[in-house]
Protein backbone atom coordinates (compact mmCIF):
# COMPACT_ATOMS: atom_id res chain seq x y z
CA UNK A 1 0.00 0.00 0.00
CA UNK A 2 1.22 3.40 -0.79
CA UNK A 3 2.39 5.78 2.07
CA UNK A 4 -0.33 8.17 0.98
CA UNK A 5 -2.91 5.58 1.06
CA UNK A 6 -1.71 4.72 4.66
CA UNK A 7 -1.84 8.28 5.89
CA UNK A 8 -5.56 8.73 4.20
CA UNK A 9 -6.45 5.37 6.25
CA UNK A 10 -5.33 6.55 9.47
CA UNK A 11 -6.87 9.72 9.16
CA UNK A 12 -9.88 8.29 8.24
CA UNK A 13 -9.66 6.18 11.32
CA UNK A 14 -9.02 8.86 13.40
CA UNK A 15 -11.58 11.48 11.97
CA UNK A 16 -14.59 10.31 14.44
CA UNK A 17 -12.51 10.92 17.41
CA UNK A 18 -11.76 14.71 15.88
CA UNK A 19 -14.97 14.98 15.66
CA UNK A 20 -15.80 14.45 19.13
CA UNK A 21 -13.17 16.88 20.10
CA UNK A 22 -14.12 19.80 18.25
CA UNK A 23 -17.72 19.11 18.63
CA UNK A 24 -17.16 18.66 22.75
CA UNK A 25 -14.76 22.22 22.73
CA UNK A 26 -17.71 23.82 20.44
CA UNK A 27 -20.66 22.65 22.76
CA UNK A 28 -18.70 23.96 25.75
CA UNK A 29 -17.09 27.58 24.55
CA UNK A 30 -20.67 28.50 22.62
CA UNK A 31 -23.47 26.35 24.09
CA UNK A 32 -24.94 22.99 22.05
CA UNK A 33 -28.02 25.28 20.68
CA UNK A 34 -25.64 27.90 19.17
CA UNK A 35 -23.13 25.65 17.91
CA UNK A 36 -24.00 24.83 13.98
CA UNK A 37 -22.94 21.83 12.59
CA UNK A 38 -20.36 23.37 9.56
CA UNK A 39 -18.72 24.95 12.86
CA UNK A 40 -18.20 21.61 14.23
CA UNK A 41 -16.74 20.06 10.92
CA UNK A 42 -14.37 22.96 10.42
CA UNK A 43 -12.86 22.99 13.78
CA UNK A 44 -12.03 19.23 12.90
CA UNK A 45 -10.63 19.66 9.25
CA UNK A 46 -13.49 18.36 7.41
CA UNK A 47 -16.46 19.15 5.38
CA UNK A 48 -20.09 19.25 6.84
CA UNK A 49 -20.92 16.32 4.43
CA UNK A 50 -17.97 14.05 6.34
CA UNK A 51 -19.20 15.04 9.13
CA UNK A 52 -22.90 13.50 8.43
CA UNK A 53 -21.19 10.53 7.15
CA UNK A 54 -20.57 9.87 11.04
CA UNK A 55 -23.21 11.84 12.22
CA UNK A 56 -26.57 12.14 11.55
CA UNK A 57 -27.69 15.12 13.34
CA UNK A 58 -26.18 17.87 15.98
CA UNK A 59 -28.02 15.71 18.68
CA UNK A 60 -26.21 12.34 17.62
CA UNK A 61 -23.04 13.93 17.65
CA UNK A 62 -23.82 15.31 21.40
CA UNK A 63 -25.11 11.84 22.67
CA UNK A 64 -21.66 10.48 21.34
CA UNK A 65 -19.72 12.80 23.27
CA UNK A 66 -21.51 12.19 26.08
CA UNK A 67 -20.92 8.08 25.37
CA UNK A 68 -17.51 8.30 24.67
CA UNK A 69 -16.61 10.36 27.13
CA UNK A 70 -18.08 8.88 30.43
CA UNK A 71 -20.77 5.84 29.15
CA UNK A 72 -17.37 3.90 28.97
CA UNK A 73 -16.01 4.85 31.52
CA UNK A 74 -19.14 4.17 34.10
CA UNK A 75 -18.97 0.97 32.26
CA UNK A 76 -15.26 0.12 33.14
CA UNK A 77 -15.67 1.16 36.61
CA UNK A 78 -19.14 -1.60 36.92
CA UNK A 79 -16.16 -4.03 35.93
CA UNK A 80 -13.88 -3.19 38.45
CA UNK A 81 -15.78 -3.35 41.07
CA UNK A 82 -16.86 -6.48 39.76
CA UNK A 83 -13.44 -7.73 39.73
CA UNK A 84 -12.25 -6.49 42.87
CA UNK A 85 -11.19 -8.46 45.58
CA UNK A 86 -9.67 -6.15 48.09
CA UNK A 87 -11.57 -4.24 50.56
CA UNK A 88 -14.22 -1.55 49.62
CA UNK A 89 -12.54 1.20 51.87
CA UNK A 90 -9.69 0.54 48.85
CA UNK A 91 -12.10 0.68 45.98
CA UNK A 92 -14.39 3.58 46.63
CA UNK A 93 -11.43 5.97 47.07
CA UNK A 94 -9.90 4.30 43.36
CA UNK A 95 -13.44 5.21 41.64
CA UNK A 96 -13.27 9.07 42.78
CA UNK A 97 -9.88 9.38 41.98
CA UNK A 98 -9.77 8.00 38.40
CA UNK A 99 -13.29 9.59 38.02
CA UNK A 100 -11.20 12.95 38.79
CA UNK A 101 -8.29 12.11 36.48
CA UNK A 102 -10.07 10.76 33.30
CA UNK A 103 -13.24 13.14 33.63
CA UNK A 104 -12.67 16.59 36.80
CA UNK A 105 -9.06 16.63 35.34
CA UNK A 106 -10.14 16.73 31.26
CA UNK A 107 -11.82 18.72 28.83
CA UNK A 108 -14.94 15.89 29.38
CA UNK A 109 -15.48 17.64 32.41
CA UNK A 110 -17.23 20.31 29.86
CA UNK A 111 -20.17 17.71 29.12
CA UNK A 112 -21.76 19.11 32.94
CA UNK A 113 -22.09 22.69 32.13
CA UNK A 114 -23.31 21.21 28.38
CA UNK A 115 -25.84 19.23 29.94
CA UNK A 116 -26.93 21.81 32.66
CA UNK A 117 -27.56 24.84 30.41
CA UNK A 118 -28.81 22.69 27.62
CA UNK A 119 -31.05 20.16 29.45
CA UNK A 120 -34.19 21.71 29.86
CA UNK A 121 -34.42 22.83 26.00
CA UNK A 122 -33.96 19.88 24.94
CA UNK A 123 -35.64 16.64 26.23
CA UNK A 124 -34.58 13.86 24.38
CA UNK A 125 -31.22 14.46 25.24
CA UNK A 126 -31.62 14.77 28.72
CA UNK A 127 -33.72 11.52 28.92
CA UNK A 128 -30.54 9.97 26.79
CA UNK A 129 -27.78 11.81 29.61
CA UNK A 130 -30.23 10.05 32.68
CA UNK A 131 -30.24 7.07 30.90
CA UNK A 132 -26.57 7.04 29.77
CA UNK A 133 -24.54 8.77 32.72
CA UNK A 134 -27.41 9.33 35.66
CA UNK A 135 -28.87 6.20 37.04
CA UNK A 136 -25.71 4.25 35.89
CA UNK A 137 -23.28 6.23 38.02
CA UNK A 138 -25.81 6.42 40.55
CA UNK A 139 -26.20 2.29 40.50
CA UNK A 140 -22.03 2.32 40.23
CA UNK A 141 -21.65 3.76 43.43
CA UNK A 142 -24.75 2.72 45.61
CA UNK A 143 -23.22 -0.80 44.63
CA UNK A 144 -20.16 0.48 46.42
CA UNK A 145 -21.63 1.31 49.17
CA UNK A 146 -23.63 -1.65 49.54
CA UNK A 147 -20.56 -3.77 49.33
CA UNK A 148 -18.20 -1.90 52.05
CA UNK A 149 -21.86 -2.04 54.22
CA UNK A 150 -22.27 -5.50 53.57
CA UNK A 151 -19.13 -6.48 54.49
CA UNK A 152 -19.01 -4.24 57.74
CA UNK A 153 -16.92 -1.96 56.47
CA UNK A 154 -19.11 0.94 56.43
CA UNK A 155 -21.70 2.32 58.47
CA UNK A 156 -25.45 1.42 57.40
CA UNK A 157 -25.61 4.68 55.92
CA UNK A 158 -29.49 5.11 53.01
CA UNK A 159 -27.53 4.76 49.93
CA UNK A 160 -29.43 6.81 47.57
CA UNK A 161 -28.61 10.38 49.89
CA UNK A 162 -24.53 9.34 50.35
CA UNK A 163 -24.45 8.21 46.22
CA UNK A 164 -25.36 11.99 46.28
CA UNK A 165 -23.62 13.34 48.35
CA UNK A 166 -19.92 11.60 46.69
CA UNK A 167 -21.14 12.74 43.22
CA UNK A 168 -22.36 16.60 44.56
CA UNK A 169 -18.66 18.08 44.92
CA UNK A 170 -16.69 15.97 42.01
CA UNK A 171 -19.82 17.46 39.26
CA UNK A 172 -19.53 21.00 41.64
CA UNK A 173 -15.36 21.04 40.48
CA UNK A 174 -15.83 20.22 37.28
CA UNK A 175 -18.79 23.01 36.97
CA UNK A 176 -16.86 25.70 38.36
CA UNK A 177 -13.65 25.05 36.01
CA UNK A 178 -15.78 26.03 33.19
CA UNK A 179 -17.97 28.83 35.05
CA UNK A 180 -16.69 30.53 38.03
CA UNK A 181 -13.24 29.62 37.42
CA UNK A 182 -12.83 32.29 35.28
CA UNK A 183 -13.71 35.33 37.93
CA UNK A 184 -11.18 33.75 40.29
CA UNK A 185 -7.52 35.43 40.57
CA UNK A 186 -4.47 33.05 39.99
CA UNK A 187 -3.11 33.65 43.62
CA UNK A 188 -7.11 32.69 44.76
CA UNK A 189 -6.86 29.20 42.66
CA UNK A 190 -7.45 26.22 44.59
CA UNK A 191 -5.74 23.51 44.09
CA UNK A 192 -8.47 21.11 42.95
CA UNK A 193 -6.42 17.68 42.96
CA UNK A 194 -6.21 18.58 46.97
CA UNK A 195 -9.81 19.15 47.15
CA UNK A 196 -10.20 16.45 45.85
CA UNK A 197 -8.24 14.15 48.16
CA UNK A 198 -9.79 16.56 51.26
CA UNK A 199 -13.23 15.37 49.68
CA UNK A 200 -12.41 11.36 49.71
CA UNK A 201 -10.62 11.61 53.23
CA UNK A 202 -13.63 12.79 55.13
CA UNK A 203 -15.72 10.67 52.78
CA UNK A 204 -13.96 7.66 54.23
CA UNK A 205 -13.78 8.43 57.80
CA UNK A 206 -16.99 9.55 57.43
CA UNK A 207 -18.35 5.78 56.21
CA UNK A 208 -16.42 4.21 58.37
CA UNK A 209 -17.64 2.21 61.31
CA UNK A 210 -16.34 3.04 64.53
CA UNK A 211 -15.76 0.75 67.31
CA UNK A 212 -17.82 1.19 70.53
CA UNK A 213 -15.91 2.59 73.42
CA UNK A 214 -14.89 0.34 75.97
CA UNK A 215 -15.21 2.17 79.99
CA UNK A 216 -11.84 1.68 81.47
CA UNK A 217 -12.11 -0.50 84.77
CA UNK A 218 -11.96 2.48 86.77
CA UNK A 219 -14.72 3.92 85.75
CA UNK A 220 -17.20 0.90 84.94
CA UNK A 221 -18.20 1.20 88.00
CA UNK A 222 -20.50 4.39 88.86
CA UNK A 223 -19.82 5.86 92.23
CA UNK A 224 -22.94 6.19 93.27
CA UNK A 225 -22.66 7.28 97.15
CA UNK A 226 -24.35 11.15 98.16
CA UNK A 227 -22.27 14.26 97.86
CA UNK A 228 -20.34 15.61 100.37
CA UNK A 229 -21.42 19.33 101.54
CA UNK A 230 -19.24 21.18 101.69
CA UNK A 231 -18.99 24.16 104.31
CA UNK A 232 -18.10 24.95 107.73
CA UNK A 233 -16.53 22.31 109.61
CA UNK A 234 -18.85 22.10 113.01
CA UNK A 235 -17.57 23.86 116.16
CA UNK A 236 -17.22 22.02 119.37
CA UNK A 237 -18.67 23.03 122.71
Amino acid sequence: MPASATIRQRRKEARPQELLDAALDLFAEKGFAATRSEEVAARAGVAKGTLYLYYPSKEELLKAVVQHNLSRLIAEGAEMVDAFEGPTTELLPILMRVWWERVGNTRASAIFKIMMSEARNFPDIAQFYADEVIQPAKLLLSRTLARGIERGEFRDVPLKETTSLLLSPMIFMSLHKHSLGACIEPSDELDIAQVIGVHIDLVMHGLRVVPPLVPSPASSTPDIRPARKVGRPPTTK
